[in-house]
């Protein structure tokens, strides 16, 4: 999601997106650190013991974050016909580039390489998206903004690779990740406590100083090997931020005149429209993720006699998520047909 501005939308939206409940979500970072530290010095490491290296080796937490609000972005732009043609262009352009760009990577580069360049494109996605939304709140300069921007991004960059690439890393350069984290993470919190003098309310101060602090968070967690932690904090603030744009999109929208298949169905049943996207998305999750790679590899060995490997859940949904990254850039500018459904309450 791209830098948004807390101007009025351009049509109807009688349901507004509230920057306090945006900051709210913040709150799960005392919540994690209450229970790492409760962890660490009453349980003596018990849960960590059972937690996971990474929340996507919990299944439930790759059914709940993640992969549903990617898959919710492409619903959106894709049952909406205004949308869609709109944009085709450049999702056909983005397409084929994708496909000739992983074609001629997978043959020249290593796989280490191809993975840190998405993982980096992962993490500037994220933190870009947050530190859009908050540069409505707390309006910085341009230099300001793109300063903590990028320290962000940075030891984002860092924990990132820290945590998913820990076992591969030597020793030493586990130790060069951490030492430039800590550098990134040291002039992040100074940069941030020179920027607030130009922030001209307090509650632009705390969203600012909220998004410097999802990162000193995360990198927290990783120092105190609370993987787990690290990367829910992140990732559980980018996706309820998203779902919230996304249902007061739809709501605006849809409420009362649905436009499209989806909501003409779900008034004809009575679903709720707070629900339909939601509900959709992750109901596809867990049928892409539970049984996509099965009935692709059933229909292949039953047609063509071949067997091919995580189409779904590697190839479909990783598909799904550079254009998620790729299309967010844009659809939510100011100017775009999206924003005719979005207003900001202060």
């Amino acid at each position: 999601m791209t830098t948004l501005s807390a101007s009025p939308a351009q049509g109807n939206a009688p349901l507004a997106v509230s920057f306090k409940l945006l900051l709210a979500l913040y709150a799960i970072i005392p919540l994690c650190l209450i229970l790492q530290l409760t962890d660490s010095y009453v349980l003596q490491g018990t849960l960590l013991q059972y937690l996971p290296s990474s929340p996507s080796h919990f299944i439930l937490f790759q059914l709940l974050f993640g992969t549903p609000h990617i898959l919710a972005s492409a619903v959106l732009l894709s049952t909406n016909q205004d949308y869609f043609g709109f944009y085709r262009k450049k999702i056909i352009i983005m397409t084929l580039a994708i496909m000739v760009f992983f074609a001629l990577a997978s043959q020249l580069l290593s796989y280490y390489v191809l993975y840190i360049m998405v993982a980096s494109w992962t993490v500037y996605h994220v933190l870009k998206q947050q530190h859009g939304v908050g540069r409505g709140v707390y309006q910085l300069p341009n230099w300001a903004f793109y300063l903590l921007l990028w320290l962000s991004i940075g030891a984002g960059i860092c924990v990132y690779m820290g945590i998913f690439l820990k076992n591969t890393l030597t020793v030493q350069q586990a130790e060069w990740v951490k030492q430039a984290a800590s550098g990134l993470i040291i002039c992040l919190l100074l940069g941030t406590f020179w920027c607030q003098r130009y922030v001209k309310t307090r509650f632009g101060v705390l969203f600012m100083w909220a998004n410097s602090i999802l990162i000193v968070a995360s990198f927290y967690f990783y120092l105190q090997q609370y993987y787990f932690l690290a990367i829910l904090v992140p990732r559980l603030v980018h996706d309820a931020t998203a779902y919230i744009f996304y249902v007061t999109h739809d709501v605006n929208k849809h409420k009362g005149h649905p436009q499209n298949f989806l909501y003409r169905w779900a008034e004809k049943i009575k679903l709720n429209i707070f629900v339909v996207l939601p509900l959709l998305s992750f109901a596809l999750t867990f049928l892409l993720q539970e049984y996509g790679d099965q009935w692709v590899d059933m229909l292949t060995r039953f047609f063509i006699g071949m067997e091919f490997r995580q189409v779904v859940s590697v190839g479909l949904i990783g598909y799904f998520s550079l254009m998620h990254y790729y299309t967010e850039a844009f659809t939510w500018k100011y100017g775009s047909p999206y924003r005719k459904y979005i207003r900001f309450k202060s």
